[in-house]
């Protein structure tokens, strides 16, 4: 069995991650930290789990930690993790972090970002992007995994197919985003507050959203050049889940009039293109209509539609924002790193 650390088990995604642990096949829960005044027990804290789970949520002690844990789900907040992920590394874990204090690999873009400096750039340099469906033979031997943003994941995996086939222009890609309040993390805020939530939606992050940089350098990664992408998040008045549309501009388009039955011949082409890139990819699932984020709440699963309008390849993604977009993926790349089924736990 894996034995599994949640370090910052009090937050949204720390309870996704019990969640999932207690009916994985291969792992289990043996320590769960989080802040003193958020410990106790894990059935007082979080009701869901009352009569599964008997551990207690208790302050970090590494002492502890070391030896009696194989891998650490490390949920703490950006500018935190990099605090701790050091020490959890000496003390002999492989660690899964969902911070974005390792994704950014040029420190420079993480310091503007995120208004800090960091202190961990010797871990940064080996930490490993957490997207299975691309990077999966990288993270199979990594000690530290980036676990991605939920918006990033959402975003590319929508438009990996065709940048890595360099079917679209990399300076003009168009991000649109939805994502559901828990977003937003548990501690609460007025304009988070149900009575400003409720039959609301508003944009946020605009032009500065941190995930941008995230979503750009992947992308270039994948497409082997650099990539500009603007990308603009919105909330909405709903739990759980992200919807992504994503408008790309063909490399070669024709001015010609096309005949109305043009589009659907182009749209026609582009599914099989995505159905053969993730033909072998248990969690994406290619559609032929667009997708919601009700079909993938509480999944691990990623479902997307792609099309041409116009002259534009338009692709639209749903994942559920604390499964896809973090716990379910940490696990994901967890089983990856370790040699097993990566479904366990996720169906």
């Amino acid at each position: 069995m894996i034995r599994v650390a949640i370090i910052g088990a009090s937050g949204y995604t720390g309870a996704e991650s019990i969640r999932i642990i207690l009916r994985h096949s291969e792992a289990e829960l043996v320590y769960l930290t989080a802040l003193p005044e958020e410990c106790g027990a894990v059935g007082d804290v979080f009701p869901q789990f009352k009569g599964r789970c008997d551990l207690a949520i208790e302050p970090l002690d590494l002492d502890k930690l070391s030896g009696t844990a194989d891998v650490a789900l490390c949920c703490l907040p950006h500018k935190v993790s990099m605090g701790f992920v050091p020490k959890l590394l000496t003390a002999g874990l492989k660690v899964i972090d969902f911070s974005a204090d390792y994704r950014l690999k040029d420190v420079k873009v993480y310091e503007e970002f995120y208004e800090v400096k960091h202190t961990d750039t010797a871990n940064l340099a080996r930490a490993v992007f957490g997207l299975p469906e691309l990077l999966r033979r990288q993270i199979k031997d990594a000690e530290l995994v980036a676990n991605p943003g939920c918006y990033p994941t959402g975003a590319l995996l929508a438009i990996a197919p065709l940048l890595r086939e360099g079917l679209i222009k990399t300076d003009s890609i168009i991000v649109n985003a939805v994502t559901g309040v828990s977003g937003a993390g548990k501690n609460p805020s007025s304009k988070f507050h149900f009575p400003n939530m409720n039959e609301n939606l508003f944009a946020y992050g605009i032009g500065s959203h941190r995930h941008m940089p995230e979503m750009e350098q992947i992308a270039g990664e994948i497409a082997g050049t650099d990539v500009q992408i603007l990308f603009q998040p919105h909330v909405g008045p709903f739990d759980r889940g992200i919807l992504s549309t994503v408008y790309c501009q063909p490399v070669c388009h024709s001015e010609r009039s096309e005949e109305s039955h043009g589009e659907k011949v182009g749209s026609e082409q582009l599914l099989r293109l995505y159905n053969d890139f993730y033909s072998a990819e248990p969690f994406v699932q290619i559609h032929k209509d667009a997708p919601a984020v009700k079909d993938v709440a509480g999944t691990n699963y990623c479902h997307i539609f792609v099309t041409c309008v116009k002259g534009r390849i338009v692709c639209f993604s749903a994942i559920d924002n604390l499964v896809k977009g973090a716990s379910g993926q940490a696990i994901q790349n967890m089983n990856i790193i370790f040699g097993l089924d990566e479904k366990l736990g996720l169906l």
